[in-house]
């Protein structure tokens, strides 16, 4: 089908009713043109799914349709009225939210303080503390977490923030729920819940937009499905007429490969040793998030790390690149023991980290692409009291043309990447580093199924060139992309090892998981 002949609500099934739609959006930024015309529709009470590759525009349509910014062309029509939206905080007392793909909390308040930022419940006055607790706990329990409302947001780990990100959407009872990548940090058990809140709401009527890179699970849900690619419209069905290949075929024009462990090259020596790792866990006296765990890595050599959520996968990650503190055990870079060295010493050693939190721990949001893909480096380029601007722009040229950041150019704002691109930032200045030594704490999440295969396809020529490689992952997938080995987590502890040629069963039994992802 021709993409100028794509109508949002050509394929709609008898009965459904569109309450939300677009018609013909675009949207520029300068001389980017985010959204070329166009259609998009959202049915009251069913699910859309938005698909695409980082930088396709859905972030940027999300945006319109919640009023946070306006389209350059174009019309909003809301219940078959054309609408325009002043405000995000317009678009919400419409019926409109947004569950964002970075997290808004504010990490320094409380799980109750957060949900009603803005919105605080008054009475005689002032602002009913009591009822907003009762209210947050309330949506704690819908959500099945056990999270107390007065527990700071800082205190929590980022699956748990995820949760107070929707109850906070929730709590707005809204008629249409934009949810952006609501699961990139939950558990398998998270995500169940998540998806029989989305169950309950549709039947109350409750429109939903869905956006997330997980296909096969967002498969689950799905009521209808549109794939947008550099901006148009490719693709828009309902989920009786497609599968995980449509979708794919629509997005990057053919079936992906994750590729397979990369071979044709020796393994060095061992690059990386952790010896009986132990890392206390946070505010849990005698309890140890990681328990007298041993691993090592060759140089040349791809180890994936799978386990589920609180596993003890990042906080071993966390450990080894001094990000937190261990008390026990050794961490022997090449044989040197380097636990007690700060972050910085590490990375001059050739120890780099790739955080699971891109926002809080891998960009300053303040700096150009640029100068965060140099930023970890930026001692290469220092020649007496200043920076060698040529060497650096050099740098930062190689690094968008390595890691494939779709970006204007270094001088850009990061604000303005794509959420995958912004990984890919992060993945590229811990590359610029030259280390031997590379560990990825989620390298894919928030990653599209084509930026997926480009950062393992990095990894894999990492490896070649006698880079160790290390990375966790919650997918049980990307187990099989580039790893030669597969260790499972499970409570702080080395459950298994396995090959490459094992399987999902296999792996997900000894991680503790009880059903296929």
């Amino acid at each position: 089908m021709a993409r100028a002949a794509i109508s949002s609500s050509a394929s709609s099934e008898p009965g459904d009713v569109v309450v939300l739609e677009a018609r013909h959006v675009s949207k520029s930024f300068g001389n980017i043109h985010a959204l070329k015309g166009v259609n998009f529709a959202v049915h009251k009470g069913k699910v859309t799914t938005l698909f695409g590759e980082n930088g396709a525009g859905k972030s940027t349509l999300m945006k319109i349709l919640s009023g946070i910014i306006k389209p350059s062309g174009g019309e909003i029509l809301l219940d078959g009225a054309a609408v325009t939206f002043s405000s995000s905080t317009d678009a919400r007392n419409r019926g409109i939210s947004i569950i964002h793909q970075e997290l808004s909390l504010a990490p320094n308040l409380s799980v109750r303080d957060n949900i009603f930022m803005g919105r605080e419940i008054i009475s005689n006055g002032q602002v009913d503390f009591a009822e907003e607790e009762r209210q947050a706990a309330s949506l704690m329990q819908e959500l099945q977490q056990s999270i107390d409302p007065l527990t700071k947001v800082e205190d929590l780990r980022l699956g748990q923030q995820q949760i107070v990100e929707i109850a906070r959407a929730l709590s707005v009872n809204s008629r249409i729920l934009i949810m952006d990548e609501p699961t990139s940090a939950l558990s398998a058990t998270e995500v169940e819940v998540l998806f029989k809140v989305v169950h309950d709401l549709k039947a109350k009527g409750v429109s939903i937009v869905y956006i997330s890179h997980h296909l096969e699970e967002a498969l689950l849900i799905t009521d209808y499905a549109v794939v947008l690619r550099d901006g148009t419209m490719t693709a828009y069905a309902p989920r009786k007429s497609i599968d995980l290949e449509w979708i794919v075929r629509n997005m990057v024009g053919e079936n992906y490969d994750l590729g397979s462990p990369p071979e044709g090259h020796e393994m060095g020596s061992v690059a990386l040793a952790i010896e009986d790792l132990t890392v206390p866990a946070k505010g849990a006296a005698g309890f140890n998030v990681v328990d007298h765990l041993s691993l090592s890595v060759k140089a040349g050599e791809i180890v994936c790390i799978y386990g589920l959520m609180g596993a003890g996968r990042t906080e071993m990650l966390e450990c080894v690149a001094g990000r937190l503190k261990s008390s026990g055990g050794r961490v022997l870079l090449e044989g040197q023991d380097v636990i007690g060295l700060s972050i910085g010493e590490r990375i001059a050693r050739g120890l780099s980290l790739v955080p699971e939190d891109r926002q809080r721990d891998g960009l300053v949001q303040t700096m150009s692409v640029g100068q965060n893909l140099s930023l970890a480096s930026i001692r290469a380029f220092v020649r007496g009291l200043f920076v060698s601007n040529g060497d650096e722009q050099a740098l930062i040229g190689k690094s968008i043309k390595q890691v494939h950041i779709k970006t204007s150019g270094g001088k850009a704002a990061i604000g303005s990447l794509s959420g995958g691109n912004q990984q890919k930032v992060v993945i590229g200045k811990m590359m610029a580093t030259n280390p031997k030594v590379l560990l990825l704490d989620e390298p894919s999440r928030g990653i599209d199924v084509g930026a997926k295969g480009e950062v393992f396809k990095l990894l894999a020529e990492g490896a070649k060139r006698g880079l160790a490689v290390i990375y966790s992952t919650s997918e049980v997938g990307e187990c099989f992309s580039v790893a030669h080995r597969i260790v499972v987590l499970r409570r702080g502890r080395i459950s298994a090892e396995f090959t490459a040629n094992t399987t999902k069963e296999k792996i997900m039994a000894a991680s503790g998981e009880s059903k296929a992802a």
